[in-house]
């Protein structure tokens, strides 16, 4: 059945038909994106320690200074886990004990080297966070040891939920320095560490951005200051649209990340702050598979009917099926369908005053998802308020959740687009065609991956519909052995198109078992899709 205006997205009949990436899968792109960092300490920086039974300092310590060193190299492997390499000069066939001591409560291993040489070990950390290794080096047989350190950082960090606060809007001069649009092909900078209660050195930022006032067509792209800007956008606009997105950002070494404006006339640009990322213990994020959570067509997680204008009403989060108890914030897709006037939606938690920012616009008549990420009310309950006159039907469907006993930590990197059905170098089949899914690939080389941010775009849409996103239940073998079958198309969607429209939304895809993630075209007709990567969750 087709999706028509006010169903939002009814049940439909699972696509039959679905086509891969072509090799090289996403891990060539995955592997050039994160990259990783290094972590040094020379040999030169080797201390030698006296030798047994000879005081520090005297003279017989002094001549007895063994002559052996040791250098050491790190370069993290993961959101939790680094690679240390120890490099030891020392006599040929010296016996030698070598004993790393990895700086988290105690852990250490141990191994026995022979003159010099070079060993590799890996180790993965509970936490995330900035440790000191220590390495010492011990020969027996003189009773002298050697040892060096280096400090290290992991690479993954991890959420810290901030009450909805608006950072920024340029129409009445909020974060920025006097009211006024930003110029076509120019960025507008939002302070982000060192605001409020942020503190300084966060490595990303969830904002709902939104742009509004516009005259003509373009794109917004949301970047960290100081860095380079990537190809990639973050939402698209039309003449005379107000559209929302949620956007990741990595936050620039100043603390600011820039709002581009990528169209060729002025424009407002609002951006919302709902939580931050930094290399310390806070909350990690657990994904699941999306599941529904609220409708009120169908009374759903709430009465039947639709919620009046200016009117707010509360949903159970935490210990409600999906959420545990303890869970911090919560990963949604919310929808707005059937409104009856224009307005807006604002999602916040249970036991704070309503916020000034908003989650996304509406028109009348108008069916629009938006990401959202929202701290968890002590009672374990958010709140919507319907910022409308009149009446409108809410959809919400859980993605996932942070906790602190969530083990997955954020790695945010340069996004690279993974599709483009216009684009026949990233994709040779053309426009997805209706009841069609595509088959991404997207960690099977890494099953510590589990979830990818993700911003997915419709456009040139000859139907109304709306695009779904969800892991798939076949493996890798599946596929590339020809016995995979048609996953049956999810409950709950990502984004609501119309004819002609182009519209975009942030997703935190599960990639559930096997490390696939599909796309979904829940209409008729042809539609062309944009993948963009921005980052992905790590358990180890």
């Amino acid at each position: 059945m087709s999706l028509i205006p006010g169903l939002a997205h009814a049940a439909d009949p699972a696509p039959a038909k679905g086509n891969g990436l072509e090799a090289p899968d996403v891990e060539q792109d995955l592997a050039e994106a994160r990259g990783s960092k290094s972590f040094a300490s020379s040999a030169d920086r080797t201390q030698p320690a006296a030798r047994k039974g000879k005081a520090a300092g005297s003279a017989q310590a002094k001549a007895a200074d063994p002559e052996y060193k040791v250098g050491l190299k790190a370069e993290t492997t993961s959101a939790h886990g680094l690679a240390l390499t120890s490099e030891i000069s020392a006599e040929a066939g010296q016996a030698l004990t070598v004993t790393i001591d990895w700086g988290d409560q105690g852990n250490t291993d141990t191994y026995d080297a022979s003159g010099s040489g070079a060993e590799t070990k890996p180790h993965t950390y509970a936490e995330v966070g900035t440790y000191v290794v220590t390495v010492n080096v011990a020969d027996t047989a003189t009773g002298t040891s050697v040892k060096n350190t280096v400090t290290v950082t992991t690479d993954g960090s991890e959420f810290t939920p901030y009450n909805p606060t608006r950072l920024l809007d340029t129409r009445d001069g909020t974060g920025a320095p006097k009211a006024a649009k930003v110029a076509p092909y120019s960025s507008a900078r939002v302070k982000v560490g060192g605001y409020g209660k942020i503190p300084a050195g966060v490595t990303a930022v969830a904002l709902n951005v939104t742009v509004t006032n516009t005259n003509s067509g373009g794109h917004v792209t949301a970047f960290a200051a100081g860095t380079t800007r990537p190809t990639t956008s973050n939402l698209n606009y039309e003449p005379g649209q107000t559209v929302p997105n949620l956007a990741i950002v990595p936050v620039g070494a100043d603390g600011y990340v820039e709002l581009y404006n990528g169209g060729w006339e002025s424009v407002d640009l609002i951006a919302d702050v709902t939580g931050y990322f930094t290399r310390s213990a806070a909350s990690g994020y657990t994904a699941i598979d999306p599941a529904r959570h609220v409708d009120t067509r169908t009374g759903l997680g709430f009465r039947k009917g639709q919620i009046a204008g200016y009117g707010t009403f509360s949903a159970t989060i935490a210990g409600a099926g999906y959420v545990p108890y303890g869970a911090t914030a919560v990963a949604l897709n919310v929808t707005v369908t059937n409104p009856k006037d224009a307005g807006h939606l604002t999602v916040y938690p249970s036991g704070k005053a309503a916020p000034t920012s908003s989650n996304l616009n509406f028109s009348g008549g108008q069916t629009i998802a938006n990401s959202v990420i929202v701290p968890i009310g002590a009672d374990g309950k958010i709140k919507i308020r319907n910022g409308s006159w009149k009446g409108i039907d809410v959809i919400i469907d859980v993605v996932g959740y942070y906790s602190p006993a969530s083990q997955a930590a954020y790695v945010p990197f340069q996004p690279f687009r993974r599709i483009d059905t216009r684009d026949p170098k990233l994709w040779k089949y053309g426009p997805l065609q209706g009841r069609w899914y595509i088959y991404m690939k997207m960690s099977t080389a890494y099953p510590s991956v589990k979830a990818f941010v993700m911003n997915t775009t419709v456009t040139n849409p000859k139907d109304t519909g709306f695009l779904a996103v969800a892991p798939d239940p076949n493996s890798k073998e599946a596929y590339d052995g020809g016995w995979a079958s048609a996953p049956g198309a999810p409950s709950s969607s990502t984004l609501n198109f119309t004819p002609g429209k182009t519209v975009p939304n942030l997703v935190q895809a599960s990639t559930g078992y096997n490390g696939i993630v599909d796309v979904f075209n829940q209409s008729d007709r042809n539609i062309d899709v944009i993948v963009d990567v921005f980052g992905l969750y790590d358990d180890f």
